[in-house]
């Protein structure tokens, strides 16, 4: 049977604890918490191991960091153990000494850390319920770790954070095995991608600092910058002194979809998207705190999806932005404002150029397009190009009586373009709205027509194919056009 003591709470213990359960965390960011304390203690290895279907389902953080003796890790247990405003080390993700608590109150009603350091092992455990029967509010002291789930797993040196009673992740199944577990496995997936994310830096590199586990499966970072594509486009570290600290901003532009993987786009966008992950990545000492938002100094648009600003600031800068004790929310200060409006203004033009690019040969009435843009009346107006050669000499091989109706049913589809849809889709992800595909046997009539018609102004095979496979649905077929044009200048030279 467990051996238990007691260690004293702090006054007024029993309000601020389950006040604490109402921060605003969700799991992850929960998790993200927890492993800061592991970054703080020097760990190099942090794994999170869970079990999800049993009856009484935990989740248990373990690293192997410097670890506490019982005195620390009793003060560890105090709710508000540290003043904000007290001198940290460089590598410190603390702040208020809530992270361990109000983290772990969040998603659980029992806490238990286990601790290990010189060879002596601490275990202490706070359980909401107990509270609650005894009205006694102090940290529970465990001599016999035997009946506590993951306790194995402590190593030589570092500490273990459980969870149990998980009643914030199993609400609505607790009655329900299964469907419980799939809540508390869906709640870990989303948990996995953020953690990826908020410590890439410190998980990078051939000889990281950090190595995260989940069950055992080594986790991978995940770059926001995506710095391992060729395409993407860095600017240089620009440096910002300030009296508490120096900030450092980076600017990067991500390649065009086109020129990615689509695994590798899709990992960067997330579930939710390169729309609502553009913007500011904020890190404060290299542990993301924000991920993809402009804080108000521009919109998030298609265009400017591509643009992301790395911003690092030390932890000695927390008041002056406005950390929260969840570390996922800050506030710019009006002399960094300033300077990023600037750096953001300069970013979404190098964003817009790289998205515009392919579209600008679109406009372009040398490279004889399908659709003509035309504005009007402050309107963008896209109509069927009828002097397109394609177009007019098929109109011209038509006996007269059938052009009028040929012009009719071209105005037709240009007005009938389904504008709404394509709007609420390219916004949805440009990346997944595709022009229809045709092989080149079904356009090459057309093709030969408007061959024909450009090799009589006196055109090159060059200047034929340049000009008609400047755009879909020509440019995957260039070769064949190439092919065609040769075969019909050879024709005509005979």
């Amino acid at each position: 049977m467990s051996m238990k003591r007691r260690a004293d709470a702090t006054p007024h213990a029993a309000s601020l604890i389950e006040g604490m359960r109402d921060f605003g965390y969700t799991l992850e960011t929960a998790m993200a918490d927890i492993i800061d304390n592991s970054v703080t203690a020097n760990a190099s290895t942090v794994e999170v191991l869970a079990e999800t279907s049993s009856d009484e389902p935990w989740i248990a953080i373990i690293d192997d960091g410097i670890g506490m003796h019982e005195v620390e890790l009793i003060e560890a247990m105090r709710p508000g153990s540290r003043n904000p405003l007290e001198e940290r080390e460089d590598h410190d993700l603390g702040r208020f000494g809530l992270g361990l608590k109000s983290a772990s109150f969040s998603q659980c009603r029992q806490l238990t850390v286990i601790s290990r350091k010189a060879g002596l092992t601490s275990a202490a455990t706070w359980d909401l319920d107990t509270v609650a029967e005894t009205n006694v509010w102090a940290v529970e002291l465990e001599d016999d770790l035997s009946s506590i789930p993951a306790a194995e797993h402590l190593p030589e040196t570092g500490t273990i954070v459980l969870w149990r009673k998980l009643d914030r992740l199993s609400t609505g199944y607790r009655h329900d095995a299964t469907k419980r577990a799939a809540e508390i496995n869906k709640a870990l997936s989303g948990a996995e991608r953020h953690l990826r994310l908020c410590f890439h830096r410190y998980m990078e590199g051939n000889r990281p600092k950090l190595r995260l586990l989940l069950n055992g499966r080594k986790l991978s970072p995940i770059d926001p910058f995506a710095q391992d594509q060729k395409a993407t486009q860095v600017d240089p570290v620009e440096v910002l002194p300030l009296t508490k600290g120096t900030v450092e901003t980076q600017c990067f532009t991500l390649p065009h979809h086109k020129m990615m993987s689509r695994s590798a786009w899709d990992e960067l966008g997330g579930p939710e998207g390169h729309l609502r992950t553009q913007g500011f990545y904020i890190y404060r000492e290299k542990r993301l705190i924000i991920a993809g938002s402009w804080l108000g100094l521009a919109r998030q648009t298609e265009l400017t999806k591509l643009s992301r600003v790395r911003v690092d600031i030390p932890n000695t800068m927390d008041a002056d932005w406005k950390i929260d004790v969840r570390k996922a929310n800050a506030q710019m200060p009006p002399v960094v404002r300033d300077r990023l409006r600037r750096i953001v203004e300069r970013l979404q033009g190098t964003s817009k150029r790289t998205y515009k690019r392919r579209g600008q040969k679109l406009v372009d009435d040398k490279k004889l397009p399908f659709w003509s843009r035309i504005q009007q009346d402050g309107r963008i107006i896209y109509r069927p190009n009828i002097d397109h050669p394609s177009i007019s000499g098929f109109e011209d091989s038509l006996p007269e009586e059938f052009r009028n109706g040929f012009r009719t049913c071209l105005k037709l589809i240009g007005s009938g373009l389904p504008m709404e849809s394509l709007h609420a889709d390219m916004l949805g992800g440009a990346e997944d709205v595709y022009a229809d595909e045709s092989d080149f046997a079904s356009l090459a009539e057309g093709v030969e027509t408007a061959i024909r018609l450009l090799h009589g102004t006196g055109m090159t095979v060059s200047d034929i194919v340049a000009n008609l496979c400047s755009n879909e649905p020509l440019r995957s077929h260039k070769d064949s056009v190439r092919k065609l044009a040769e075969d019909i200048e050879d024709g005509e030279s005979q």
